[in-house]
């Protein structure tokens, strides 16, 4: 497919390849090779030369940075095209990953699932919320969030006094609130200021 296209100006090139592929503006990437220039009277005038191309989607431009990550880690795994979810996207990441590729409670993790969210919102002009998992190990971090959300909330019953949980991210601050939503005589807000913000877990008046 072409993505070069040459032009008297700059902009007029750039009009003539947003035409030839049918996108707006927002969904493509330009680069300008040559600008416009030289000649004597118009005679021996240069065109403006671009090169233009499609943006990649979200998912796509956060495949590619994980895989890029994981590659460069030496992580003997396979990482899957990103999939449309309901709040966004989600990578899996499945094989033998070590446990750098996850850290201490997911610190890891998370911080490269960050890393790639803010490259691909950059790449694709997009902004979404990514989740990124391997091995499966977001869903046994969430069963083990929510055993311990009710084993604290029991314990705020029996003492009356309110309980403060460990720092979390939103996504697992927000597991936790809806672990505890529907229940009776306990009530949940976010305190604190990120990184360090936690969930803290509050008896509520009889």
């Amino acid at each position: 497919m072409q993505d070069e296209w040459t032009g008297e100006s700059v902009e007029a090139a750039v009009g003539a390849a947003l035409r030839a592929l049918g996108q707006p503006r927002e969904r493509v990437e330009i680069e300008v090779l040559e600008e416009p220039g030289g000649g004597v009277f118009g005679i021996g005038r240069r065109p403006a030369r671009v090169r233009v191309r499609l943006r990649p989607s979200f998912g796509e431009a956060a495949t590619a940075f994980v895989r890029a990550v994981v590659a460069y880690l030496g992580e003997d795994v396979e990482v899957r095209e990103a999939e449309r979810v309901e709040r966004g996207w989600r990578i899996e990441v499945a094989g033998r990953a070590s446990g750098a590729l996850i850290g201490r409670r997911g610190q890891t993790l998370r911080a490269l699932e960050y890393l790639a969210e803010v490259h691909a919102a950059r790449r694709s002009g997009e902004r979404a919320a990514l989740v990124l998992d391997v091995n499966d190990y977001r869903r046994r971090r969430e069963e083990a969030l929510v055993k311990m959300a009710r084993r604290a909330a029991q314990e705020v019953l029996r003492s009356r006094r309110e309980r403060r949980l460990e720092a979390m991210t939103s996504y697992e601050r927000r597991i936790v609130h809806m672990a505890l939503q529907g229940m009776r005589g306990v009530t949940t807000e976010s305190e604190g200021e990120e990184p360090n913000r936690r969930v803290v877990i509050r008896p509520t008046a009889e």
